[in-house]
């Protein structure tokens, strides 16, 4: 991104944008730390995928803008980030501590500027529409009111859920029912995962997902790239479950997790990415054994949580089964979209 990229239409002069760079890592996870404490009461920002994001694989696929104040303080920050044909996901973040009218208006001259981002991106596509993707803490009025006045909607809420690890589970976890079989990604014997598996793994999940809130086509090396840039993405972390039919065993679901960051006590978690179940193997217990799966995995790791996201409002009751299993609510988020007409 050249340098009159980072420009944005009708912003006061009082203000100075740059492209970031590796060392504006901590700033930035501190405005989105203080971002998030005032949004939903605490936080949990990795450096590590802050840096990834900025300035390593992840901001491949991303314009970004750094907004700094008169005495050079960073008080926002606009990502757009390609993340799929006709998907263009819009991060806006601006400081908690300015004045309302001041942190409004920021805002909606940021918004203005990831639309024209986005316009970009659609145009080098060739594409005819896009979907702008953004979001906010359900506890978080002041982002709300932004998103809408850019002409967003409010399309899902989604709940964040950790269920605790017993050390015990690593073996007393029931293991899949008769004709259900749960597998890690073939790897190599350099570690590398086997692409045939990968592309199994990608191909059940899209198929998975056919029926699901606002599902879209992302391509293989998409799938692969964005999971990827995840500093606690692991190959080992990446499961296939089978079922057993007529013509022999198929595909049936997967599971793609990762590595959480150490919390207060200094103990990593697992987090689940990915959970699909294929259509045709519904009500086999295979979303169970896939959870069993990385739950004991987690304990076998000496890790004390799982945590993972899910649709308040999922047509296959996936929060009741979470529920079930242990799993609790610690707080919302939601997705508001725009429909993009080029």
């Amino acid at each position: 991104m050249n340098d009159a990229e980072v420009t944005i239409d009708g912003l006061p002069d009082r203000y100075t944008t740059t492209r970031p760079e590796v060392e504006d890592v901590p700033e930035v996870a501190a405005l989105l730390a203080a971002h998030q404490r005032a949004a939903k009461g605490s936080a949990g920002v990795d450096p590590e995928a802050v840096m990834v994001q900025l300035a390593g694989t992840g901001s491949w696929t991303r314009r970004q803008v750094l907004v700094r104040d008169p005495d050079a303080r960073l008080v926002a920050w606009l990502s757009v980030h390609d993340r799929a044909a006709g998907r263009t996901l819009v991060e806006v973040t601006v400081a908690p501590d300015l004045a309302d009218d001041e942190a409004t208006d920021l805002a909606g001259h940021l918004f203005a500027a990831g639309e024209r981002y986005a316009r970009d991106i659609s145009r080098m596509r060739r594409l005819r529409t896009t979907l702008l993707d953004s979001g906010a803490y359900a506890d978080d009025p002041r982002q709300q009111r932004w998103l809408e006045a850019a002409g967003f909607h409010h399309t899902r809420t989604w709940l964040q859920m950790t269920r605790p690890v017993d050390p015990a589970e690593a073996s007393s976890l029931p293991g899949p029912r008769e004709g259900v079989l749960v597998r890690q990604v073939d790897r190599h014997d350099d570690g590398l995962p086997v692409a045939q598996d990968l592309q199994a793994v990608h191909r059940v999940l899209e198929e998975s997902f056919q029926d699901h809130f606002s599902s879209y086509r992302e391509s293989f090396p998409e799938f692969v790239m964005r999971l990827r840039e995840d500093p606690g993405h692991r190959w080992d972390h990446w499961w296939l479950a089978t079922v057993e039919t007529e013509d022999g065993a198929v595909p049936a679901g997967a599971v793609v997790s990762s590595v959480l960051r150490p919390d207060a006590d200094g103990i990593p978690g697992s987090y689940v990415d990915y959970i699909g179940v294929h259509r045709r193997a519904r009500g086999r217990g295979v979303a169970k054994a896939l959870l069993h799966t990385v739950i004991a995995d987690a304990a076998r790791r000496g890790r004390n949580r799982v945590g993972l996201e899910v649709d308040a409002d999922s047509p296959t009751g996936a929060d009741g089964l979470y529920t079930s299993m242990g799993w609790v609510t610690d707080y919302r988020t939601q997705s508001w979209h725009q429909d993009l007409d080029l």
